[in-house]
């Protein structure tokens, strides 16, 4: 079983700006396990990036306990470690930001050995590094380039070789694909993901999408005004969110707001019969083995339209969901229903047919 690499317990963090007290984080308790690629989200101003910086200190909390594998690094409100042994922590996490933060006038090999400068590795063995990091991400290609030679992902990935250059254990992602077009961003992602399986690496994901957490992450915790307002697995979060917040992110990462707005206007929908109803199924795992829209035909005489249908696998677990029109009579609608719930299908009516 993996243990958890940061635990951040009861983390308060509040700013004090002239007649102003800023709570910025509000007793947030979080676990990430060795390996994971944790994704932490919510909107601007959430306290997600602040949270975060909490790991390597960069922000002291102003209550709490923070460890970091294994090291108690705050408590009882101050740091817990000498300045020597912060700075040891410090090389253990890696960081990539939303707008790569590479040195203009140095090339791609140049800002990888400079994270190496304090290394205590030979030139030959800083230059030997250099060239496996950048192989590594994809850039053996582009070492004697300038960051104004490169395009967005390619600068991603020096940040990201950077990034990597004392063997961290943590890599935290702040926005990193936020400036990049979606094509790219897949790109960077799947990099992420081949070096969380490669070098065992564990990665926290703050991102206010979540899109990029359904892609990559399998935890995820959504905050909202400096508090935790949900957090568990990639597929339990999917299949069952519970803060209104969440469901927002969901449904936009899924597109169904999207595939809803454009179903509303279709003819069928506008003048539903009376002897129809607009619903959406939501379905995850055994559900999808049977064929249940079938059974509710040959049994109680209901046909379905599938007007939107999208599925996913998380977590080697198939999910999705559906936007249908079932049509017949109330009883058989009746019945139809309550064998759909009974099928552990999420069912909510969005229209009655007058």
């Amino acid at each position: 079983m993996s243990k958890a690499i940061i635990e951040l317990n009861h983390i308060d963090i509040t700013f004090h700006q002239k007649n102003r007290v800023i709570e910025a984080v509000k007793d947030v308790t979080l676990h990430i396990q060795q390996g994971d690629i944790y994704g932490i989200v919510g909107y601007s101003g959430a306290g997600k990036s602040t949270l975060v910086r909490v790991i390597n200190l960069l922000q002291t909390p102003t209550d709490g306990r923070v460890l970091v594998d294994g090291d108690t690094t705050f408590a009882d409100r101050k740091v817990q470690l000498t300045s020597e042994e912060l700075r040891q922590k410090r090389r253990q996490i890696g960081m990539i930001f939303q707008h790569f933060n590479l040195m203009a006038q140095k090339t791609a090999r140049e800002n990888v050995a400079f994270a190496l400068r304090h290394s205590g590795l030979s030139k030959e063995d800083k230059e030997k590094k250099v060239t496996e990091l950048l192989e590594l991400v994809g850039l053996s290609d582009r070492a004697e380039n300038y960051p104004a030679q490169l395009s967005g992902g390619q600068k991603q990935r020096v940040a990201i070789a950077r990034a990597l250059a004392n063997d961290p254990k943590i890599l935290i992602s702040d926005e990193a694909t936020s400036a990049l077009d979606p094509k790219t961003t897949k790109q960077i992602l799947a990099l992420l993901q081949e070096l969380n399986q490669k070098l065992g690496l564990t990665i926290v994901m703050i991102t206010h999408e979540m899109q990029i957490v359904k892609d990559i992450c399998n935890r995820v915790a959504v905050m909202q005004d400096g508090r935790l307002i949900e957090e568990g697995s990639i597929l339990d979060i999917f299949s069952n969110p519970v803060q209104p917040l969440t469901q927002d992110f969901i449904t936009t990462a899924t597109g169904i707001d999207e595939a809803l707005s454009k179903i509303e206007e279709q003819d069928l929908v506008k003048n539903l019969p009376a002897s129809s109803l607009l619903v959406q199924l939501k379905y995850a795992g055994s559900s999808t083995d049977e064929p249940i829209l079938n059974q509710i035909y040959s049994r109680h005489q209901v046909t379905t339209n599938i007007l939107y249908g999208n599925i996913e696998i998380l977590e080697e677990t198939p999910v999705g969901e559906m936007i249908v029109v079932l049509d017949g009579n109330r009883q058989g609608l009746e019945a139809a229903l309550q064998e759909l719930k009974a099928s552990n299908l999420q069912v909510k009516i969005l229209k009655e047919g007058v």
